[in-house]
């Protein structure tokens, strides 16, 4: 199991110290206008991600019953666009080198913490041993967005991404199997993977790569996880801040990898910047 496994596990077991990370509401912060335009007056979507639907794959909406909420309770989720592959190390330079705001030397604190772009040599370079398509990572929820956002798209939602990522190579919802649940446990026990270059996996029924197997990955709404209240001091939602207390929710207790992706998402604050984590977009 790789160190950031390992950390979920713990991160869930004392959940409710990391739920106190959720008093940032990162839906009411501003995120800073991106750049419309290159140096030389390229269209910004040209030089950070095409949009065009060879880089996306369309996933049909319908319903699924999600990790957390009763069993019998399932939920719509209408048809988007999925990035193929997590954002790259490649495309998210192009994107700093137009917004001169997230660059590492100029972002924020509240919207980045001292382990942006970790590993870069500068402003403008990537780290000696970086791979320009291994997914970025050590960026936080903000830059995720801004960046989602400076091409027209969204980061997707927890619904979307679970949505998604239930799939397995040919079947659209593939959790009852033992093979999908091994394959992403398989992956836990692996070293560190954010350093590999993106398809790294085998495209999944809708074709989409790597939503196991390679980063975490934020989600629009990832501060919702598990909680309605904005602290423990939230007496009316102690139900679901306790890992013990917590499965009582879930829908599958013996979807041990679904556990530790709530965990995990459950404890980040939007300016962490997490060395196993990246991104990806959608779109309408």
């Amino acid at each position: 199991m790789n160190n950031l496994g390992f950390s979920a596990i713990c991160m869930c077991a004392s959940l409710v110290v990391s739920c106190s990370n959720l008093t940032l509401r990162p839906d009411t912060l501003p995120i800073e206008a991106p750049a419309t335009s290159g140096t030389g007056g390229e269209p910004l979507s040209i030089l950070v991600a095409p949009t065009d639907t060879t880089s996306m794959a369309e996933v049909k909406g319908g319903s699924y019953v999600p990790f957390y909420g009763k069993a019998d309770s399932s939920v719509m989720v209408k048809g988007f666009q999925m990035d193929k592959h997590p954002v790259t190390n490649r495309q998210f330079l192009a994107f700093v080198k137009l917004n001169p705001q997230w660059r590492r030397s100029a972002v924020k604190r509240i919207y980045a913490d001292g382990n942006y772009l970790a590993g870069w040599q500068n402003d403008s370079t990537l780290g000696h041993s970086m791979l320009e398509d291994a997914p970025v990572t050590n960026v936080s929820w903000f830059a995720a967005k801004a960046y989602c956002n400076a091409i027209g798209k969204t980061l997707p939602t927890i619904n979307q991404w679970e949505y998604a990522a239930m799939a397995d190579e040919t079947t659209r919802d593939a959790r009852t199997k033992a093979s999908y649940n091994q394959h992403i446990l398989s992956w836990y026990e692996k070293p560190n993977t954010s350093g590999l270059p993106v398809g790294h996996t085998t495209p999944n029924y809708w074709g989409i790569m790597d939503l196991h197997g390679l980063v975490w990955e934020w989600t629009e709404d990832f501060s919702e996880v598990m909680l309605s209240g904005e602290s423990r001091r939230d007496v009316s939602t102690d139900n679901s801040m306790f890992c013990g207390s917590g499965s009582v929710g879930a829908s599958d207790l013996m979807n041990y990898a679904a556990f530790m992706r709530f965990a995990f998402r459950g404890s980040l604050k939007a300016n962490y910047c997490v060395q196993n984590q990246g991104f990806r977009c959608v779109s309408k």
